[in-house]
């Protein structure tokens, strides 16, 4: 049981611990595997570098979505579950290894664990691996060297038995949950709760950023599926309004009209909409009325509803000039608020 043999693959080798239970699972793409694990170092010390236990969360894969650890989905599947086993790994598969410890370092620290990598190109990134924050980590990043893997296999879910994240969905499965999310959204609009109502319809626009990033920018399948995303970020920046983050509506409505550029002249509509009401609780006073108007101007039968809102607006501006000025302008917002349904 303690002897230590070689697997099917160059520079990996087994020993079992402990033996686990039942027959070797059925391994499928897209099943969830729960574990946890315990990193050393090939020295005469068997130095710990990471230990989940100790960190207090299991770690998960999903099989066949390329764990950048990728020699560990091999480790993984050759394990039935309840069994413990030590697996000693060549350097020619560690040289991934600082860069997830730290990610979930991070995580365990309540940390973002893409925190120094967002909004930075691939070749930005490369100067961010000369140094993860972590000394031991640094040092395996300057030099990759053969570790030791102790992992006990506790769960196998099977695909259809749990609910996947966006990120381990096939383009099918994402396109799927779109209209499921998007109707779910709805409902939570209809009980005023607007913040899980936004996070439905923002799921929904990742899944299908995700699937549009494969495709040809401007081609007839990306422009397809921009159709489809510009109602989910509406909706979204409904629900923003409402909740009071109107520099956040004001930055994708924005987006939106530029991408747009005309093609839709319905959705632009309601895009300069929000984007107005955006401007007019944030004090823009010229940029909301220059959006009011071109919400007229493309569609006549708003018109009422714009005069009514630049009558609000002349209002504010003629109580600048009167004491009380800064009560009524705090409860400036909240009648935005109010009055962007629709």
């Amino acid at each position: 049981m303690d002897e230590m043999y070689l697997l099917n693959v160059e520079g990996v080798k087994k020993k079992i611990l402990h033996g686990g239970h039942g027959e070797l699972p059925q391994f499928k793409d897209g099943s969830k595997l729960t574990f946890h694990f315990q990193t050393l170092k090939d020295d005469f010390e068997r130095t710990v570098i990471d230990d989940s236990r100790q960190a207090g969360i299991p770690m998960e894969i999903i099989v066949g979505k390329l764990f950048k650890i990728e020699v560990w989905e091999t480790l993984l599947t050759s394990m039935r579950i309840g069994e413990v086993a030590e697996f000693w790994c060549d350097a020619i598969h560690t040289g991934m290894y600082a860069l997830v410890s730290k990610g979930m370092r991070r995580i365990a620290e309540g940390k973002d664990p893409l925190e120094g990598q967002k909004h930075r190109c691939g070749m930005g990134n490369m100067f961010d691996y000369h140094s993860t924050g972590y000394a031991d980590l640094d040092e395996l990043q300057r030099a990759p060297q053969p570790l030791i893997f102790i992992m006990e296999l506790f769960k196998v879910d099977d695909p259809s038995s749990y609910k996947r994240d966006t990120w381990a969905m096939n383009k099918e499965e994402k396109l799927s949950a779109v209209p499921v999310l998007h109707s779910e959204g709805n409902q939570l609009v209809l009980l005023k709760r607007y913040q899980e109502a936004a996070a439905k319809y923002q799921e929904a626009v990742i899944c299908l950023r995700n699937v549009q990033a494969k495709e040809k920018p401007w081609a007839e399948d990306w422009l397809s599926l921009e159709k489809l995303i510009m109602p989910l970020v509406l909706n979204y920046c409904q629900c923003q309004l409402e909740l009071g983050e109107y520099y956040e509506v004001l930055e994708h409505t924005t987006d939106l009209l530029q991408k747009d550029n005309g093609n839709h002249p319905g959705k632009n509509v309601k895009a300069y909409f929000k984007r107005a009401k955006a401007h007019a609780a944030v004090w823009n006073e010229k940029e909301a009325r220059e959006d009011f108007l071109r919400v007229a101007q493309l569609d006549p039968s708003l018109g009422a509803a714009v005069k009514k809102e630049l009558r609000l607006e002349n209002a504010v501006d003629r109580s600048e000039t009167r004491p009380g000025t800064l009560v009524f302008k705090e409860g400036r917002a909240q009648r935005t608020a109010r009055s962007t349904r629709g």
